[in-house]
This record gives C-alpha cells, structure tokens and sequence, in this order.
C-alpha cells in the first residue's frame, strides 16, 4: 500500500471521528415525577363545524407542560386551527391539527406543522387515561409543534412517552360521538371539521 494512500486513509478516519464527536448526543428527555397537574386560569373550547360533533372543552396545565401549552394558545389566538379536520381516529386516540388538512385531498395530512419552532418534550408521570390531551410529534421526542390528540381510554403505552398539556372537562360525550363516526381506516369518511378553538378564562 503506497504512503499517499495510507495518509487518505487516516486522515479520513481522523475527519470522521471529529464529525462523530461534534454531534449531539440523543437527548434523553427529562420526566417531571410527583407533580400533580394544576389547572391554568384559561381554558380552551374546541368547537366542530357539524352540531352533531359540539364543542368540548380543556383545562390546560401549565405546570406540567408550558411550552406547549403556551404553543396552543398561540395558534389558538391565531385561528391557526379554524378549518383543520379531525384526521385520525382509532381505538385508542382521536387527533388533529394539522394544517395540510385545512385541505382535505392533500397526501400528506398527519405530517403537517406550523411555521413555529418545534417544542422540546415536556413528559411526565400522569397517566394517559381517557380524556387526556396530549402533543403528536414524529420518532424525535422533540419535535411537538401543533397537532394534539385525545385518548379514549387508558393508554399505558403512551405514558412518559407523549407530553400531556391538558384533560377534557366538559364535552367528552362529543368527543366519543366523534369517535364512532364512519372512517376508512383511521379516517373520517366525511370530513370532521374544526370551526373554532377558543381561549377564555376559566369559570369560577
């Protein structure tokens, strides 16, 4: 083996270990542990387009998960969620949000987000029951940014795997109506429609 050629060699074996040192470690997310959830001063009301579907609304907890919770809002007050359908639906979770479904003949609904920096995961011990809301994100824990879902029942997998950002305390019984409605597959034959995502400040 010629000089010339060992020198390629090592120094491309040098250039790869520097590449591989200056990446970042995968991040191994922080699980908020004994805290219980504290219900925020708002709360948010998600009204359907169809009356069959209703509203229902959130408490949101942002003890447990602000910056998602502070993300909400903001695309709430933003009528960022106005016109996105409900787009996935299955045994254990209803979900949306997602603004490639504001048109509805789009391939690529489910992997939609805002314009807005993707939000680092907020995970913590509560458990995923029926009613809580949680943030969808992709394989990376950190990439929370807009779509949310609800789960219909007890999901133990979903636990400290999925930052929880708030629960339904008003309008469950819609929120199952709109689970039991036709799909093909996971989803709705006929489009489920948000009109409105309202936040206001919590009743007394």
């Amino acid at each position: 083996m010629s000089k010339k050629l060992l020198q390629i060699i090592a120094l491309g074996l040098v250039s790869f270990f520097l590449i591989s040192c200056n990446q970042p470690a995968n991040k191994v997310p922080v699980i908020k542990k004994g805290i219980a959830p504290v219900a925020d001063t708002e709360v948010a009301i998600i009204e359907m387009e169809q009356a069959v579907y209703g509203k229902f609304t959130i408490e949101l907890y942002s003890n447990i998960a602000p910056e998602m919770v502070k993300r909400f809002k903001e695309l709430a007050r933003e009528g960022f969620y106005n016109g996105t359908i409900i787009h996935r639906i299955d045994a254990e979770v209803v979900q949306g949000g997602d603004p490639l479904s504001k048109d509805a003949t789009s391939k690529l609904i489910g992997s939609g987000k805002s314009k807005k920096p993707d939000v680092p995961a907020e995970f913590s011990d509560i458990f995923y029951d029926s009613g809580i809301v949680g943030a969808a994100r992709t394989e990376n824990v950190d990439s929370q940014n807009c779509q949310f879902f609800v789960t219909l029942r007890r999901v133990k997998g979903f636990d400290q795997n999925y930052t929880i950002f708030g629960k339904i305390v008003d309008g469950m019984n819609n929120v199952r109506t709109i689970a039991g409605a036709p799909r093909d597959g996971k989803r709705p034959i006929e489009d489920i429609r948000i009109k409105s995502v309202i936040i206001q400040t919590k009743e007394k």
